[in-house]
């Protein structure tokens, strides 16, 4: 593949409940090109949600090795690695996780705080991705005033606020309704599409799965390419 911006071999990671071993990823090899939409299917248990927290950094693994925009994660401290995720990586969750006490548009700048943007206007290409998101006129609203689907959008602006290389989104429709969860994923794609954003998503939905470039399954630890 031209151009990869996600690189993993031979992944595995092993969970220890007192004496017990449990393995969660028994080998994983993935490639994720620039630009790419990739969807990770399958049930639960399956590893996928494993895979995701790895892919982010907010995990290690047992062995194996990741590579994010031409960083091999194992080489980082965790430093390095809190900054690699900061600047590199834009997530989006199935539950909002917006601060209720906040407005919007602050939760939005939140994200760009805690990576040292704060107090640097928003260029207009945000601008226009909030009119993609459609969430420009209720910045001013708090949470509680939104509805499900509107508070994830402005999860997806916050996880964008500092452009990230790779959006990786874990059940981002998990709690939404048929409605919105079509607009999401038709948001996502456009993304995709419209300005490059190199997506991974993670799904038990196929029909989600299914608004991806490519589809990869995973079970008991697994990936096999559909």
């Amino acid at each position: 593949m031209n151009n990869p911006i996600i690189e993993i071999s031979g992944l595995k990671k092993i969970y220890r409940v007192g004496d017990v071993e449990v393995p969660a990823l028994r080998g994983v090899d993935l490639t994720v090109g620039r630009g790419e939409f990739l969807s990770v299917v399958g049930p639960s248990g399956s590893g996928k949600s494993t895979l995701f927290h790895i892919v982010g950094g907010l995990t290690s693994p047992s062995s194996g090795t990741v590579v994010i925009d031409g960083q091999d994660m194992a080489n980082l401290t965790d430093l390095e690695r809190t900054r690699l995720r900061r600047g590199k990586v834009g997530f989006i969750f199935q539950k909002y996780n917006l601060l209720p006490t906040l407005t919007a548009m602050d939760n939005i700048l939140m994200a760009r705080h805690f990576n040292g943007g704060n107090g640097q206007p928003l260029n207009d290409q945000f601008t226009d991705l909030l009119k993609l998101l459609g969430i420009q006129h209720r910045l001013h609203h708090k949470p509680r005033a939104l509805s499900g689907g509107e508070q994830q959008r402005v999860a997806i602006a916050r996880s964008l606020v500092n452009q990230p290389a790779i959006l990786l989104a874990d059940e981002p429709t998990g709690n939404l309704d048929t409605e919105n969860s079509d607009r999401v994923l038709s948001i996502l794609r456009d993304l995709n599409e419209k300005l490059g954003q190199t997506i991974l998503m993670i799904t038990h939905n196929p029909e989600a799965a299914a608004y991806g470039h490519r589809t990869v399954t995973m079970r008991d630890g697994r990936l096999r390419e559909e």
